[in-house]
């Protein structure tokens, strides 16, 4: 992920709710969110490139999510993927706050990355450019390429409009309007991270739409305060076209996990049939 909006404890009904989008290149192999067929309990897209993900949770609530931390200088060739300490946490039983503690000391390994890791009753982050774990506190909070809550313009601007939607009724949808907003942030705004100029510039937006590179895919989700979980991903073309949505709802008490359908770019709703991944 390289957006990743998120509120924790901080509103009466829903415990977490999550808005993020996933940059990387279109031509890295994925999988669309989906129940994995080696760990069904996990509900997840897929890298297909190194088996991990980005952003997933689980029947019992555990919910984990990475972003890159952008440092071009600092890049490690021949780095294991950082999607796999989500995925790995995410198939586990490790609390979070053990699992986090377990990783940190190998955490140099791994290029720079931001992780979260939660479950139904608390919130963790590690960066392995940062000062450790660290519980998160309830709130509205952000994380993009650097670390929690630095306030780039667009971890800001999602900020923001995520506590004005939090202040009203909302569904997924909403979620996934907000995470649509391709504005590009000024100059004088950006941060100086190693890229170029015209890089730091695409990639101000909150969604982000250049090509071969770019926003793809978008996630919005709500675990309830009884544990009822709806989960949706909007995938996109290197146009910035949409392709697809895909909706799941985990309901609690021992309920089936069911797709609610997926909708076409032309917004006609089908049933999905959800796919065996490859891990």
């Amino acid at each position: 992920m390289c957006l990743i909006l998120f509120a924790w404890q901080t509103h009466p009904r829903y415990r977490l709710v999550v808005a993020a989008n996933r940059d990387e290149s279109f031509e890295r192999p994925s999988a669309p969110a989906g129940l994995w067929s080696d760990c069904p309990q996990v509900l997840a897209g897929r890298d297909l490139e190194a088996g991990g993900t980005w952003l997933g949770i689980t029947r019992a609530g555990r919910f984990a999510a990475i972003s890159n931390y952008r440092a071009p200088a600092e890049k490690q060739s021949g780095a294991p993927s950082r999607g796999a300490l989500v995925g790995d946490f995410l198939r586990g039983a490790d609390a979070p706050l053990a699992y986090l503690k377990r990783i940190a000391p190998q955490a140099a390994a791994f290029n720079g990355f931001n992780l979260l890791a939660g479950d139904r009753d608390s919130l963790y982050f590690l960066s392995n450019r940062g000062a450790g774990v660290e519980r998160v506190a309830p709130g509205v909070h952000g994380l993009s390429n650097h670390l929690l809550d630095t306030p780039w313009p667009k971890v800001e601007r999602g900020k923001a409009a995520l506590a004005t939607l939090l202040e009203r009724p909302f569904e997924g949808e909403d979620l996934l309007e907000m995470l649509a907003d391709t504005t590009i942030m000024a100059d004088g705004a950006l941060p100086a991270t190693g890229a170029s100029l015209d890089w730091e510039r695409r990639l101000s937006a909150m969604r982000i739409v250049a090509g071969t590179y770019g926003t793809r895919c978008s996630t919005a989700l709500s675990v309830a305060a009884d544990g009822d979980i709806r989960f949706a991903e909007r995938s996109y073309a290197p146009d910035g076209s949409t392709t697809e949505t895909v909706r799941f709802h985990l309901p609690p008490a021992g309920g089936a996990i069911s797709p609610d359908g997926a909708t076409s770019p032309d917004g006609e709703s089908r049933p999905r049939q959800i796919r065996p991944l490859a891990r």
